[in-house]
């Protein structure tokens, strides 16, 4: 208990063991709840991060696992981790990353980070971690704040996703953040994890969709596709960025096409077809542009039957 140093190298052969399937046996002989009382009681912070990595390495890998320490005190424990001053970036990482794994798939975890609270932790650290240095966002493999942002992003994702779920409402309210970050950068780093929280979070939720709409959302998703579309004539990245933007815009109106009105203005069916003209796209791309087509047209669909049958009574 004396040596951080080995008790780390203890954790990763571990972790290392349990990804061979045997998982389960370790949470037979007790494993899983020694290794969540020594992130707990551990004074060292490498012992606390390799502890919290093991856990969610095993979790992620056992569906029984993440069963048994799926609990509210779990959660708790997490948000102390995450709050405490003297918790360091790589902590509160390894922290997110166990929030992450244990709400996955797992409708009790997504109602524990709710009642627990940490869905508001998560969303707190959403708009307070991201760095707005271009240098930071350009070295986003090694700056830790980016990396921790990111997490939260995937995590907040998984918080409304699989089964959807009462968090898609609670996680709206930092759109205008995401707004706002879509208005001042097109960079790949910012712009896929902001769209697929996003989309995740409006999908199927005609009240998200239309507070979406209602804070100019839908108009930044398209202004965003116009300038990559812009882009993507002289940049590869800039084209398969512009798909992942009209994935994000297709959840905003599948369910509620009437918003989508809102497109018209930027010409953005004109965009998709010249999107969809672009031979490097594979099948799944160009499928997701027509739907996309279809859902911003439709509403052009029904005005037209309505005011045909209008004109024949």
């Amino acid at each position: 208990m004396d040596c951080p140093v080995s008790q780390k190298e203890a954790l990763i052969t571990i972790y290392s063991i349990c990804q061979q399937n045997t998982s389960e046996y370790f949470r037979e002989i007790g494993g899983l709840m020694f290794i969540n009382d020594l992130a707990k009681s551990s004074v060292h912070c490498i012992v606390k991060e390799a502890a919290l990595f093991t856990l969610g390495i095993i979790i992620e890998s056992n569906v029984y696992c993440q069963q048994t320490l799926c609990t509210s005190e779990l959660f708790e424990d997490l948000i102390l981790f995450l709050i405490k001053k003297d918790s360091g970036v790589n902590l509160k990482r390894m922290s997110v990353y166990v929030i992450l794994v244990l709400v996955s798939n797992n409708k009790n975890g997504q109602t524990y980070v709710r009642d627990t609270g940490c869905i508001s932790l998560l969303l707190q650290l959403f708009r307070t971690t991201l760095p707005t240095s271009e240098k930071n966002l350009s070295d986003e493999n090694t700056d830790p704040c980016y990396q921790l942002w990111s997490s939260v992003c995937s995590t907040l994702c998984a918080c409304v996703n699989n089964p959807q779920n009462d968090n898609q409402n609670i996680c709206c309210s930092v759109f205008p953040y995401a707004k706002e970050w879509l208005e001042s950068c097109t960079e790949p780093e910012i712009v896929r994890p902001i769209c697929s929280f996003l989309g995740l979070t409006v999908a199927n939720n005609s009240y998200v969709q239309k507070y979406f709409v209602s804070i100019g959302g839908l108009d930044t998703l398209a202004k965003v596709l116009l300038e990559l579309m812009h882009d993507s004539c002289l940049s590869h990245s800039s084209m398969k960025l512009a798909v992942v933007v009209t994935k994000t815009l297709d959840a905003c109106i599948a369910n509620n096409s009437a918003v989508g009105v809102v497109l018209a203005k930027y010409h953005t069916v004109s965009e998709l077809l010249k999107l969809l003209s672009n031979e490097t796209l594979n099948t799944g791309e160009k499928i997701s542009i027509i739907l996309t087509i279809g859902h911003c047209t439709e509403v052009c669909g029904k005005i037209y039957w309505n005011a045909r049958e209008s004109s024949i009574k």
